[in-house]
């Protein structure tokens, strides 16, 4: 059975919702019902400068999902992309559907004329860092947070 990437639709809330949990889960991370709200509605509002999403659906059953936003960098004229989330289904991992979701976004990227795309992770991300090894150039950045 083959998966589908496609943009995300109002349709999709109660399946996303699971996956996005399962994310915040992973993450040991949760979040009030406001920014589920919150964060679903921004990505079904059609704005340029708000966060897209993207879902990967095999059999009817949403199993992966992407969420990513496009911002002004200073030491560019173009926008760059920012993935922030990515998450599949445990029963599909190891089936590409993270690597499909991740080149829906630098087709994304690609259209929208952003000339990087980039995302973080956990140290311990194994699993994800496998595929990022793959997909992506890590850098040597270290994030700091206030």
């Amino acid at each position: 059975m083959t998966v589908t990437i496609r943009p995300l639709t109002e349709a999709d809330e109660p399946q996303w919702r699971v996956l996005w949990k399962g994310y915040l889960d992973y993450y040991e991370t949760e979040l009030p019902e406001e920014v589920y709200r919150s964060s679903f509605k921004r990505m079904l509002s059609g704005d340029d400068h708000e966060f897209h999403g993207l879902v990967a659906e095999k059999g009817g059953k949403l199993v992966g999902l992407v969420h990513y936003l496009f911002h002004r960098h200073g030491w560019k004229i173009e926008n760059v992309c920012y993935l922030q989330d990515l998450f599949t289904a445990p029963e599909v991992r190891g089936q590409s559907v993270g690597r499909a979701l991740i080149e829906a976004v630098y087709a994304a990227a690609d259209e929208a004329g952003s000339p990087s795309v980039y995302w973080l992770t956990q140290d311990f991300n194994a699993a994800g860092r496998r595929l990022y090894d793959r997909v992506g150039q890590l850098t040597p950045f270290i994030k700091y947070t206030r």
